[in-house]
């Protein structure tokens, strides 16, 4: 069963905007504090922002002021609003659970964003 699926990734020039989305299945959604992630080249995976059941958000000094998060419950939906891109932004970002891999999350195939200056 696939749990995760994200989308929304692509090629956009240094100041502009992507949406990220996730869907969730409704067991990992509905139970769980959701999280996004990314991976750069030669890089750690490494947390970005998450998004508590309740709404609570928290994202990372890095993107901080430039990146938001979001859920939908009735879709069971996660979403990374990312502005402002910078090129370090460029890296393969996934969403799971926030740790991750609790309640049996694995890890979704991931969307490519890339960021040209």
């Amino acid at each position: 069963q696939v749990q995760l699926v994200e989308s929304g990734g692509g090629l956009v020039q240094a100041g502009g905007s992507l949406r990220l989305s996730c869907v969730a299945s409704s067991r990992i959604f509905s139970s769980n504090v959701m999280g996004w992630y990314r991976q750069a080249p030669g890089n750690q995976r490494e947390w970005v922002a998450s998004i508590g059941r309740s709404g609570a958000t928290d994202v990372a000094d890095s993107v901080k002021g430039r990146f938001s998060i979001a859920r939908d419950g009735a879709k069971n939906t996660v979403y990374l609003q990312m502005n402002s891109l910078k090129p370090e932004d460029t890296a393969i970002y996934y969403c799971s659970t926030a740790p991750p891999g609790k309640n049996g999350a694995s890890w979704g195939q991931g969307t490519q964003v890339t960021v040209s200056s």
